[in-house]
C-alpha cells in the first residue's frame, strides 16, 4: 500500500519535525509513504469571506496538482465523517480489496480546504469538532495511519 500526505505549508517547530520523523520510519514496515507540503498563501491575519475563498483556491490549486487520478483521497475537514481509530482501520484495509492501494491525505492551511479539493476527495474525515494546527495535525494524523496498520495486523499498541 502507499500513503501520501498533501498539507499546506512548511513545518517549522522541531519537536513535530522529530516526531512526523519517527511516524514515518515506523511506517516503512508497512506502506511506502510520501510526505508533501504545498506553500501556503500569503495573506493578512483579518481576510473576508471572499478574501479567504481565494486562498483557499489557490493553496486547492496546488494541492490538486499533486493528486494523481488513481488515488483514493481522504481530505481532513472538521465537517468530515468521524471515525474510531478501529473505524479508520477497517476502512483503510478495505480499500485494497477494491483496487485502492494508493491513499492520499489532504491536510489544509489554516483556512481549511478549498471547494475543488473538497469534491476531488472520496471521503471527508474529521478527528475532533475542535480546531488543530495544520501542523500538529499532519503528526496526528500518521501516528493514526500507523495504528491502524497495527489494529489490522493484530500487533499491540498502547491504547
Amino acid at each position: 500500500m502507499n500513503i501520501s500526505v498533501i498539507s499546506v505549508g512548511k513545518i517549522k517547530e522541531k519537536y513535530l519535525k522529530l516526531g512526523i520523523a519517527e511516524f514515518e520510519k515506523r511506517l516503512t514496515a508497512y506502506c511506502k509513504t510520501q510526505i508533501m507540503e504545498v506553500a501556503d498563501e500569503q495573506a493578512p491575519e483579518q481576510l473576508s469571506e471572499k478574501e479567504v475563498q481565494q486562498v483557499k483556491h489557490k493553496e486547492g490549486q496546488r494541492i490538486l496538482q499533486h493528486i494523481k487520478p488513481d488515488y483514493h483521497v481522504i481530505a481532513l475537514d472538521m465537517r468530515g465523517k468521524m471515525l474510531s481509530s478501529e473505524q479508520l482501520a477497517e476502512e483503510l484495509d478495505r480499500l485494497p480489496t477494491y483496487g485502492k492501494s494508493h491513499i492520499c491525505f489532504v491536510i489544509g492551511g489554516s483556512n481549511g480546504l478549498s471547494e475543488d479539493v473538497l469534491r476531488r476527495a472520496n471521503m471527508t474525515l474529521s478527528f475532533s469538532k475542535m480546531t488543530f494546527p495544520h501542523q500538529l495535525m499532519k503528526l496526528i494524523l500518521l501516528e493514526q495511519v500507523y495504528r491502524t496498520f497495527r489494529i489490522v495486523r493484530g500487533e499491540p499498541y498502547h491504547k
